[in-house]
């Protein structure tokens, strides 16, 4: 017999049924012994763990990994959706609201529960993915440690050069959590004061009086000042001179204040009745005469420039002077 025959031999009784059988077989539940019932071939029964067994249990993996992460999606698509009835979603009735029911408010809650959401999603698929990736590499018989381990020092690596991201990113997380601000608020960065055009999870964007945009790092701000939240406080100081009646010009305030015309003209801005606080400060071009009002978040501006006017007016019918206004260096006159 030639040495090429006497090579083929052993090869042809393992995909054949000549050869003594492998161990396997005895087991009758294995997919070993259900391969040499059906095919009679050595080869194929001793080898039905890497061709039938394993690819099934990572075919099942994929597809429970898939399952769960389906699921868990539309679970968190539900949470985050708005109800018809106009209530805030599920997702965000653990945390604080601080705005009241207005357009500007269900926008802001709308964005807010999707970028919750969109954190969720991204967390899911890394966490499902991940974990069926370590079970496959573990079917594969692939050692594990190693690659572990190697995650953990590039982890660290990674963690030290984008902790600013990371920062960024938190801080983002716990401001939406938080409710802090939100699309339409006007708030007080430190270095900008505008309208919020965008919140992201790293970046806020706003908008100032003079149309800049201002694109604001989230790990960047160290406090904020919201002037939209819950109500604001119009504080409308007026001058008068220090010569003037004070009582009078005093009366000449309340009676403006408490006018009809005034608060037809508040109308649905005005939450509470003005505050006369009365003299506010005493300098040398005149007195400070100061009122309050409680409006409504963002209304502030457009009434104290609304009352301001008035009561000037009013103030200059009755006679009251105004403050000294400086000429030159030491020279100055009534307004």
């Amino acid at each position: 017999m030639s040495p090429s025959a006497t090579f083929a031999a052993p090869l042809s009784d393992a995909f054949s049924g000549t050869g003594t059988p492998p161990d396997c077989v005895r087991d009758a539940d294995s997919w070993c012994s259900k391969l040499y019932s059906l095919t009679g071939s050595n080869w194929l029964a001793s080898s039905a763990d890497w061709l039938v067994a394993k690819p099934a249990t990572i075919l099942l993996i994929l597809i429970v990994a898939l399952l769960v992460r389906w699921l868990a999606r539309r679970a968190i698509d539900r949470a985050v959706q708005e109800r018809p009835d106009g209530k805030k979603p599920a997702l965000l009735r653990p945390f604080k609201e601080r705005v009241t029911r207005t357009p500007a408010a269900t926008e802001r809650r709308r964005q807010r529960a999707r970028t919750i959401g969109s954190v969720l999603k991204s967390l899911l698929n890394f966490m499902v993915f991940g974990i069926a990736a370590v079970l496959v590499l573990g079917e594969l018989g692939v050692n594990l440690t190693p690659i572990i381990a190697s995650a953990g020092v590039i982890g660290v690596a990674v963690g030290f050069g984008a902790q600013t991201l990371v920062r960024d990113f938190l801080s983002g997380m716990f401001m939406m959590v938080e409710d802090q601000y939100g699309v339409g608020d006007v708030i007080d960065t430190g270095e900008a004061i505008g309208t919020v055009e965008s919140v992201g999870l790293r970046v806020t964007t706003l908008r100032d009086l003079n149309g800049t945009v201002w694109y604001v790092r989230n790990g960047e701000v160290l406090r904020i000042g919201n002037f939209s939240q819950g109500h604001a406080v119009a504080v409308v100081d007026v001058p008068i001179s220090g010569n003037a009646d004070v009582d009078e010009a005093l009366a000449v305030v309340d009676r403006v204040l408490r006018a009809e015309e005034t608060l037809a003209a508040l109308g649905e801005a005005m939450l509470e009745e003005p505050q006369l606080l009365g003299v506010e400060s005493v300098t040398a071009e005149g007195i400070g005469l100061r009122a309050t009002l409680k409006v409504r978040p963002g209304k502030q501006w457009a009434i104290q420039r609304l009352l301001r006017a008035r009561i000037v007016d009013a103030l200059r019918d009755a006679g009251v002077p105004g403050p000294a206004i400086r000429i030159g260096s030491g020279e100055s006159r009534n307004g």
